[in-house]
């Protein structure tokens, strides 16, 4: 397995930012070619020390990283990652890995 990481900045209004990222990212994202599983943060992201300055966490999961490349290539994806400039306001960090059990 191989996941996506988005780490959401706090954006300039959480409001719009939670109304949009529902009603239109969310689809977008679970029509990802090849998506095996998508989870979302609930409430605060902090860190050890205190609170951070992201907003939103989400680990979207795929069979590997070539898996996640093609899934971006799509228009499917193309489509989610043109969407983030629409509520992304605070800006955004993702990040691709391999997974393995522990």
């Amino acid at each position: 397995m191989a996941s996506l990481l988005v780490l959401y900045k706090t954006p300039t209004d959480p409001v719009a930012f939670d109304a949009h990222y529902r009603s239109h990212h969310i689809p977008l994202a679970q029509a990802l070619p090849g998506l095996r599983g998508y989870e979302i943060s609930e409430g605060p992201v902090a860190t050890p020390a205190g609170p951070s300055g992201f907003y939103r966490v989400a680990t979207l999961r795929f069979d590997d990283l070539a898996a996640i490349q093609a899934a971006f290539a799509s228009p499917q994806g193309q489509a989610a990652a043109a969407d983030v400039a629409n509520f992304a306001t605070g800006g955004v960090e993702m990040m691709m890995f391999d997974d393995r059990p522990a």
